[in-house]
This record gives structure tokens, C-alpha cells and sequence, in this order.
């Protein structure tokens, strides 16, 4: 900053300290002096509050009955800071106001509309840890991610990170990693058909692709990364069963089942023989009544037939999600009472959840009643009874 600047704000001190704020405001502003901005915003505000203004953003020497103002004066100050470096398309400098104030929804706006394309490759790292490690719009960080990194830095961040993520992002997620997938695949395969049936009519459908075409895995032969493939069938479980990105999904599998089997790597239980174990999972999702039936009939065989009391419990959980899924409530929750009523992780499976989501307060009631937890028994007894009274009334 120049001299003059000085001498200038040194000539307003006469005039008033308002005048003195005033220019030292519209100085920062010319200079896309931001940050130093939003310090001089709340200058002006603690100038007029008779407080000191050394420490402008600090809320210490701001007496008990003035600071509600002066926190509202705060989150108008981010606001206004936090919208000039969207302007300018400072996405971590505009987050870090943002986030203060919690009004993330605007930067997540913002970052919605880049295109992953024609990210500077300066930008790329920075606008990923804004929006994924930060939280900003994981969607859109994996998003560059996939377009720039490629789909095995995503998928290994993603394996990392999906448990931070709500779901409606996580399921984002996944479908960017099926689609590419499902694509390059579709690719590869596409490209080795043109090879030995030049005739043959094009279709970017995976299903038509390996239709009567078991050449294409002979001799051990794959057509994409197997590690990758494994991962996103397995991410796959975490989409709703109404996506319609599920089909692709078992078309995924339809694929892998066809492999040869050293490149099955097995999955946990109950998904040891992962292919067709997530092929019956999906297909009772989405399928018919009898691809309904089948599927759940192959996870109730596994619990039926599996010894151990820990892996019990792995098939009770998934077949459980699976049954809540298709609306079979009553025989979850039959399975959860059995295998999982011990469990209160709001992060994996919950009981008391599972119970209050399909109305089996009842359910709640007599297994609190067998631990003697009075307290969950009391507040399953009194929750049913609003229940009751709101169907009522």
C-alpha cells in the first residue's frame, strides 16, 4: 500500500473516525483486499459500538448486552466478504466465511456449475479439498476427481471417505462410479467385437455386448481393471433400491460371474461368492416377484447354513437391509430382534431405529423388558402411545 494511503487516512482522523473507517473500506474494496475487509467491516462496527477495534473480530471485548449485535453484524460482514470471492471464483477463500456462518449453500451452488473439463490444472487440487475434504459439494470434488485423477484415485478416496458423507451424496457419488465404469467397459468390449466381427451392429449396452460371446473370456481374458470392478459393485449396495443405475449394476455382475475365477475375488460375508451374491441382492431390489423371492431365499439360506455366531450376524444385518428395502418389515424386524438387538451404532444398524422406522415399538418394548432397561422401555411404551393418539386424532 502506498504512502498516500496512509496520509490519507492520517487527514480523516480530523474530520471523524467514521470518515477514516469509510475510506479505509472502499480502499480494501478497489484493492480486492478481502479478508483485511472483512476486519475493517467489523472495524466499523465495534467504532460505533464505543469498543476497541484492534481485535475487530473478536467477540472478547464486546460487552454481554451488545453481543447479539455484534453477531449479527459478523454474519453480515462473511456474507458480504464470502460473496465477493465467490465473484472472483475464490471457492476455499469464500467456504472459509461460509462455513463460518453456516450458509454453506451458496458455494455449493457455485461449485455445481464448473465443468470438470476445463478445470486449470493449477485449481484441480485445491477445488478437491474444498468440496470433498471440506465438504463443500463432494459430489462435484469427485466429480473433478474422476474427470482428472481417474477412476482409481476416486475410488480410493471414496473407500476412504464414504462414511463421512450423507447418503444422498454418497449415492451421487457411486453413480458417477458406475457410469464410467459401466462405460469404459462398454468401450473395451466394444473395440475387441470390432476386432473379430467387423460386421457386427454396434450397442452400448454391456448385456448385448457379451451376448453368445464366451471367446471374449477365454484364456483368463478381462476387459477392465477386476480391482475396480469389485469396488464399485460393492459401493453399489449403498444406492436406493428405486435407482435406476442398479441396472447397470447387474449387468456389472453379469460380467464378473463370467470371468475366470481367480479374478472373483471373494467379498465378507455373505458376499463371499461375489458376483452372484450381489447379483441376488440387486435383482430382488429391482426385480419381479420371483427375482424378489429368490434373492432373499438365497440370503436366508446363508444365515440358515452359516456355523459361525459373528457371521450370523453380518447376513442378519444385510439381509435385514434388504427386507427394509422391499417392505418386508415384519420379517426384519423378526431377524433384528434375533441377531441384532444388541446393537445402538447410529452409524451401521441401530435397533431402537430400525424399530421406531417400521413401527415395531412393540418389538422395543419386550426386548428392553428382557435387558431390564427401563429407560428404553419407558420411552418405547410412551412413543407408541403418541403414535397412537396421532393415527387417532
Amino acid at each position: 500500500m502506498s504512502e498516500d494511503a496512509f496520509a490519507e487516512l492520517e487527514a480523516l482522523q480530523q474530520q471523524s473516525p467514521e470518515a477514516v473507517l469509510e475510506r479505509l473500506i472502499e480502499t480494501l474494496r478497489v484493492q480486492k483486499n478481502y479478508h483485511r475487509l472483512f476486519d475493517a467491516l467489523l472495524m466499523k462496527e465495534k467504532q460505533s459500538m464505543g469498543v476497541e477495534l484492534l481485535q475487530p473480530t473478536s467477540f472478547e471485548n464486546v460487552g454481554e448486552d451488545q453481543k447479539k449485535e455484534f453477531e449479527l453484524a459478523y454474519v453480515d460482514a462473511a456474507r458480504e466478504v464470502g460473496r465477493l470471492f465467490l465473484a472472483e471464483n475464490l471457492y476455499p477463500d469464500a467456504w472459509l466465511y461460509f462455513q463460518t456462518i453456516q450458509e454453506p449453500e451458496l458455494v455449493a451452488e457455485a461449485l455445481n456449475k464448473i465443468n470438470p473439463r476445463t478445470v486449470p490444472e493449477d485449481k484441480v487440487e485445491e477445488l478437491i479439498q474444498v468440496s470433498v475434504y471440506e465438504g463443500a459439494n463432494p459430489e462435484k470434488g469427485f466429480e473433478i476427481m474422476l474427470a482428472v485423477n481417474g477412476i482409481c484415485n476416486t475410488i480410493t478416496v471414496f473407500d476412504q471417505m464414504n462414511a463421512q458423507l450423507n447418503p444422498e451424496s454418497r449415492q451421487k457419488v457411486v453413480r458417477l462410479l458406475v457410469d464410467q465404469l459401466y462405460g469404459d467397459l462398454v468401450q473395451s468390449l466394444q473395440y475387441q467385437v470390432q476386432q473379430k466381427v467387423p460386421m457386427a451392429p454396434p450397442t452400448d449396452n454391456l448385456r448385448e455386448l457379451m451376448a453368445g460371446r464366451d471367446w471374449m473370456f477365454e484364456a483368463g481374458s478381462y476387459h477392465i481393471d477386476v480391482s475396480h470392478l469389485n469396488s464399485v459393485v460393492r459401493f453399489a449396495r449403498l444406492l436406493s433400491g428405486d435407482d435406476p443405475c442398479i441396472s447397470k449394476v447387474i449387468e456389472l455382475c453379469e460380467y464378473g460371474t463370467r470371468l475366470d475365477e481367480q479374478f472373483q475375488y471373494p467379498g465378507e460375508s455373505p458376499f463371499e461368492d461375489f458376483y452372484p451374491a450381489h447379483q441376488n441382492f440387486f435383482k430382488a431390489l429391482v426385480g419381479d416377484e420371483s427375482d424378489r423371492k429368490l434373492g432373499i431365499a438365497y440370503f436366508e439360506k446363508k444365515l440358515e447354513q452359516e456355523p459361525e455366531d459373528e457371521d450370523k450376524q453380518l447376513i442378519a444385518y444385510v439381509l435385514i437391509d434388504l427386507l427394509t428395502r422391499v417392505d418386508q418389515n415384519d420379517r426384519a424386524i423378526e431377524l433384528a430382534e434375533k441377531y441384532l438387538s444388541q446393537f445402538e451404532d447410529p452409524n451401521t444398524f441401530s435397533f431402537t431405529d430400525l424399530c421406531q422406522k417400521t413401527n415395531h415399538l412393540e418389538v422395543l418394548q419386550n426386548v428392553a423388558r428382557g435387558k431390564g432397561d427401563l429407560v428404553t422401555f419407558a420411552g418405547a411404551l410412551l412413543d407408541a402411545q403418541l403414535q397412537t393418539q396421532t393415527q387417532e386424532s
